[in-house]
């Protein structure tokens, strides 16, 4: 079974200010297990749907080594890794843009959802969104899993 964990926080548990707009803004480190068999991608994307306007996409990351079973903390918007592709978020920059919510919002929940695909995503644009890199994947979804952390202002 695919499991997706974080050294950082746990399933539940509030995600530290260092991986938010009010810290450094980076990608907290992620963990996989258990990859189903057929797994040739994965697609990661990180989401908020307490957001006051519908589910904010805060990230989406493709083209990831599936047999690498995570990633180190410290992707953020100028953190552009070439080893694999990361989407044009919500705030309109590429790559990671850590929870921001609101201030004196209730805590919003953020997904991170790690999908294991039966096929590479193929036909992404260089400057496609979190939302159109998603829609390339959805055929190709094996199996997914989700890390739910919260963070508030």
């Amino acid at each position: 079974m695919l499991a997706l964990t974080s050294p950082d926080f746990g399933s539940g548990e509030t995600i530290p200010a260092r991986f938010t707009c009010d810290g450094e803004n980076l990608s907290p480190a992620l963990r996989w297990t258990g990859l189903p068999e057929g797994t040739r991608a994965l697609l990661l994307v990180c989401d908020d749907p307490d957001a006051p306007g519908g589910t904010f996409r805060h990230w989406a990351a493709w083209g990831m080594d599936p047999a690498a079973g995570g990633l180190a903390a410290g992707y953020g918007p100028a953190t552009l890794e070439p080893v694999f592709r990361q989407a044009i978020n919500d705030f309109g920059k590429p790559g990671y843009a850590g929870p921001c919510p609101p201030a004196n919002d209730a805590p919003h929940a953020y997904h991170f959802r790690l999908s294991a695909l039966a096929e590479p995503i193929a036909g992404a644009a260089p400057d496609a969104t979190c939302e159109e890199v998603a829609a390339l994947a959805r055929p190709h979804v094996i199996e997914f899993a989700e890390l739910v952390g919260v963070y508030g202002r």
